[in-house]
C-alpha cells in the first residue's frame, strides 16, 4: 500500500508538471501571437546553376489551442507560362527546449501528435523563434544516406516579414530566395 506522504509527493509532482507545461504553452502562444498573420509577396528563386524562377509565395500563421500552425503556399510560373503550386501545412506545439517547437504532423495509435520519420523519406520539421525571426527547418535523408535541409526563416519587419530561404543537400547550397512578404 502506498503511504499517504508518498502519494501527496505524486500528486504535488503532478501538478508542477502540468503548472509547468501550461506556462510553457502561454509563453509559445504570446511569442507567436506577433507573428499571427497572412503575408504575400514574390521573388526570384535562384537555383544552384545560377538561373532564376520567379514565385508567387504566402504564409499564413496563426495560433492553436496547443501552439501555432504555419501555412503556406509557393506558385513557379514556367517559360511556357504554365505555373506550378505546392502548399503545406504544419502545426508546431511547445518542447521543453524553451523557443523550439515540435512539428505535429501525424497521430499515431494513441492519438498523440507525433513527428514524421525521416528513415522512412519523411521530412524532420521543427522551428524555433529566435528574438524577432521565427525559423522553420525541413531535414529529409534520402535513400542513398544524403540529406538535404530547408531552413526559412521569417523576420517580423515594418509591413510584414523577410523572408530568408535556403535549401542546402548534401552540403550545396540548392536554391535561395530573399524576400519581403506584405502583411495582408
Amino acid at each position: 500500500m502506498i503511504s499517504d506522504h508518498r502519494m501527496l509527493s505524486w500528486f504535488a509532482a503532478r501538478m508542477v508538471l502540468a503548472v509547468g507545461l501550461m506556462v510553457c504553452a502561454t509563453l509559445a502562444q504570446a511569442d507567436i501571437a506577433r507573428f499571427v498573420g497572412s503575408y504575400e509577396g514574390s521573388a526570384a528563386v535562384k537555383s544552384a546553376d545560377g538561373s532564376k524562377r520567379q514565385r508567387d509565395m504566402s504564409v499564413q500563421i496563426f495560433e492553436t489551442d496547443d501552439g501555432f500552425k504555419v501555412n503556406w503556399t509557393s506558385t513557379t510560373y514556367r517559360p511556357d507560362g504554365s505555373s506550378k503550386e505546392k502548399s503545406y501545412s504544419i502545426e508546431f506545439v511547445p518542447s521543453d527546449r524553451g523557443d523550439v517547437f515540435a512539428s505535429a504532423m501525424k497521430r499515431n495509435v494513441f492519438g498523440h501528435d507525433v513527428q514524421l520519420d525521416p528513415m522512412k523519406g519523411e521530412p524532420y520539421v521543427w522551428s524555433r523563434i529566435d528574438g524577432d525571426t521565427l525559423s522553420v527547418y525541413s531535414l529529409f535523408v534520402a535513400e542513398d544516406g544524403g540529406y538535404e535541409i530547408q531552413q526559412f526563416n521569417r523576420t517580423l519587419a515594418d509591413g510584414g516579414l523577410q523572408l530568408e530561404y535556403q535549401s542546402v543537400r548534401n552540403g550545396t547550397i540548392q536554391r535561395t530566395v530573399s524576400t519581403f512578404l506584405e502583411k495582408q
